[in-house]
């Protein structure tokens, strides 16, 4: 190669670098590329080191300006992330023609996010009701069943009825299934109220 190997520092302007290329110097047409090695020192030449042949370089004209780019190959996790990135992008863009084409001002959207939410708030307080009943019938079977063993501090208690022991276990069940399904409500509700926010936000902007 013509140039050779020479490393040369990353603040050496690029027309400097050219200059000292024959081609370049000479009005010639070889083109000369410019990589960087593993240690980060820029290089150029009029071809690259078999090492680095898979790398990202640039193209430089007589001139020392950039003509063209040679993509790297890229790593799996490069790949996966690009695949990644365009895919985020590609559901960007299907999301910004949904808002254009459901919507004609952000009060449409307002209206939408208001009624949902109201929908989502009477859901709460239902489920709400429901956890203070079931509440307050675990309570009054709790104290139905410490009058039992093995409950109960009196030596001559009998022991829990077979139907009470049944009742307690399956209210106390559905009072914990219920009270993390108004959990789960309660955060449905905040990344709704999130999400039109962001869509009102990104319906101005378009």
């Amino acid at each position: 190669m013509r140039l050779g190997a020479i490393a040369l520092a990353a603040c050496l302007p690029v027309g400097l670098a050219a200059a000292a290329s024959p081609a370049a110097g000479s009005g010639g047409t070889a083109p000369v590329y410019k990589w960087v090695d593993s240690s980060g020192v820029v290089h150029y030449g009029d071809s690259v080191p078999a090492e680095y042949a898979q790398s990202e370089r640039s193209v430089l004209n007589d001139q020392g300006v950039e003509v063209g780019h040679v993509e790297g190959r890229k790593s799996a996790e490069q790949q996966a992330a690009d695949t990644q990135a365009a895919e985020a992008a590609k559901r960007r863009a299907q999301h910004d023609q949904f808002l254009l084409s459901t919507y004609v001002s952000t009060k449409d959207i307002e209206r939408l996010r208001d009624e949902r939410l109201e929908q989502t708030d009477g859901q709460i307080k239902a489920s709400s009701i429901y956890i203070d009943t079931l509440s307050a019938r675990l309570a009054a079977l709790q104290d139905r069943a410490g009058h039992f063993k093995p409950y109960s501090n009196d030596p001559n208690a009998q022991r829990m009825p077979d139907d009470l022991a049944e009742e307690l276990v399956r209210t106390l069940n559905e009072a914990r299934t219920q009270r993390q399904a108004l959990e789960t409500r309660r955060r449905e509700q905040a990344d709704m109220r999130a999400q039109f926010e962001a869509d009102i936000q990104r319906y101005r902007e378009l």
